[in-house]
């Protein structure tokens, strides 16, 4: 794999200019590279800046070094660590280099005045150091390396001392012979006419950096035109954020609120993403595994439920799984009750309106098709790249800790949780639910007492008599491993055997639903378990469930 070092190299033998752009901490780094960038500039001002105080060597050389480091964490550019004088004489510049070469940094660049140095910008002391003793710095500097792509950069103050032209492309011949490989010319001159003079006359003896601080009018196009191969854009960054910051500060105070500024400043979202939230997420998710080992969430929400009268106005704008409850979305509430029980991969199946599905938590997958497929397609959508543990929920049901806790316990290879309380007279035809019978046959009560034994399913779908029936099933269901296994089998021999035909309660295969292929397993001779509920639990098929869950939910 190449090193940073090397693919500095690599820049400066490109055809085009290379540009750079200052930060002060990994955050500003990856702005840079973000905004497309070369490489970047570990800027001795933007750091002693953020530490609030002068640029003077104020700090140590541990201090920039850190700092450099943040950076070349953050980025996968090179970095070009702006390191004054060289922190003293040879002796410091000998461990400098070591240690910034150690530490991966592409690059330093050293500048030829006394030690403690003022910056450049700055009215007063611009004191140089002799040729000899920082010839002697390159020399120690270049001898240090271990690296032969490591690159030293000496930086040539005499226009900055007003010592003129001349005595600028002296010092440059000098530290060109001495092994720097490259000069940065500097100027405080708002015009970049003497950049263009030293650059003519330069005759491109070694490649030529520049900081256009004071002459900005500039392009980049011009300065490549006149022979410079690099231009650093060195401070603008943290200038931009003092008065980016400044301004947002003042708005602030000013009206009591932070409304003012929040159209103006980067969203909560944009922070997590520089900071590598998400990747973060997906790491916790494949590494920090509980010893219970929480199982997958996946939500099917793709449906439009346009079918269900009451619901079609409200239907209509946006997904079941969006609707407001209280304040809060019921799939908002759906990723906080997961929460509390430990699983945070959830996956959620978005189809009608699927732009419309924006909440935290979740990897949204898409259903192209959901016009013309049913749940059970949705959910191996998701549930092909799921391997493990997997808890199933559908996108229009309320559910409380207390009975998710109560499956999540369970260690059968597929569990279902039914209801007990479901009552046939309501159920008919133009209510077509997944309707249980298990081995168990227990009166219709509504009792106060959970059962925890697990009976056995004998038949599960909309096709079952609601007279014969015992349960209601409602849409959550648990699966192991093994389970899963059992659940994608049964898919992929189904499809092949009822492609385009009918399938139990459902007139085609790809309509099909959940229910559909838990029978299939049944019939297959798998068992398949269920857990009895009687509280706990609402699904929202109609206007009267929303206004029960707006009532009762808080």
């Amino acid at each position: 794999m190449m090193s940073k070092a090397e693919e500095l190299r690599k820049l400066f033998v490109r055809d085009s200019i290379i540009k750079v752009a200052g930060a002060h901490d990994g955050l500003s780094a990856k702005l840079t590279g973000e905004a497309g960038f070369d490489a970047v500039w570990a800027s001795g001002l933007e750091i002693s800046a953020s530490y609030a105080v002068p640029d003077a060597n104020i700090l140590t050389m541990s201090q920039y070094l850190e700092r450099a480091c943040q950076m070349n964490d953050a980025v996968s550019l090179p970095v070009i660590a702006d390191c004054d004088t060289g922190f003293g004489n040879s002796n410091n510049v000998i461990h400098m280099v070591k240690k910034y070469e150690a530490a991966g940094i592409a690059g330093v660049c050293i500048e030829d005045k006394h030690f403690p140095k003022v910056n450049s910008l700055v009215a007063g002391r611009q004191e140089l150091a002799p040729i000899a003793e920082f010839v002697g710095k390159i020399l120690a500097a270049k001898n240090a390396q271990a690296d032969p792509d490591f690159m030293v950069i000496a930086r040539v103050e005499a226009l900055i001392a007003g010592w003129g032209i001349e005595e600028a492309l002296k010092r440059a011949d000098a530290y060109c012979d001495a092994g720097a490989d490259a000069i940065l010319i500097h100027s405080k001159s708002k015009s970049p006419d003497e950049i263009f003079e030293f650059a003519r006359r330069w005759n491109n003896k070694a490649p030529l950096v520049v900081v256009p601080t004071i002459y900005f009018s500039v392009t980049a196009q011009e300065l490549e035109k006149r022979g410079v191969k690099m231009v650093i854009y060195a401070n603008q960054g943290i200038r931009s954020a003092i008065r980016a910051m400044k301004d947002t500060f003042k708005q602030i105070y000013d009206s009591g609120s932070s409304l003012v500024a929040e159209n103006k400043i980067a969203s909560l979202k944009e922070v997590f993403e520089l900071q590598g939230m998400p990747k973060m997420q997906q790491d916790e998710l494949m590494y920090l595994r509980a010893e219970t080992d929480k199982p997958v969430a996946v939500i099917p929400a793709a449906g439009d439920h346009l079918e269900e009268y009451s619901m079609k106005d409200i239907s209509a704008d946006i997904p079941i799984a969006m609707l407001d409850i209280n304040g809060k979305p019921l799939l908002q509430r759906q990723v906080e009750v997961l929460n509390r029980s430990g699983i945070y991969n959830i996956h959620v199946i978005g189809g009608y309106k699927k732009e419309k599905i924006a909440v935290d938590g979740i990897n949204l997958v898409e259903n192209p098709d959901y016009k013309t497929t049913g749940i059970l397609y949705s959910l191996m959508c998701a549930l092909q790249r799921i391997s493990g543990r997997a808890f199933i929920c559908y996108g229009d049901v309320l559910f409380d800790h207390i009975i998710l806790k109560r499956l999540l316990e369970r260690n059968e290879d597929i569990a279902l949780l039914v209801d007990s309380t479901y009552d046939s007279k309501g159920y008919g035809p133009e209510k077509r639910v997944d309707l249980v019978i298990s081995d168990a046959q227990l009166p219709k009560t509504k009792r106060i007492l959970h059962k925890d034994t697990l009976s056995l399913v004998r038949r599960i779908g909309k096709e079952v008599v609601p007279d014969a029936a015992a349960y209601e099933f409602t849409g959550m269901a648990l699966f192991s491993k093994k389970g899963l296994i059992v659940f994608k089998e049964a898919y992929e021999q189904s499809l092949k055997r009822y492609k385009n035909k009918p399938f139990h309660s459902a007139q085609d295969f790809k309509k099909s639903g959940l229910g559909d292929l838990l029978q299939e397993i049944i019939d297959l001779g798998h068992p398949v378990h269920c857990l009895e509920v009687n509280a706990g639990w609402l699904e929202i098929h109609s206007l009267d469930n929303y206004k029960l869950a707006c009532s009762i939910v808080k």
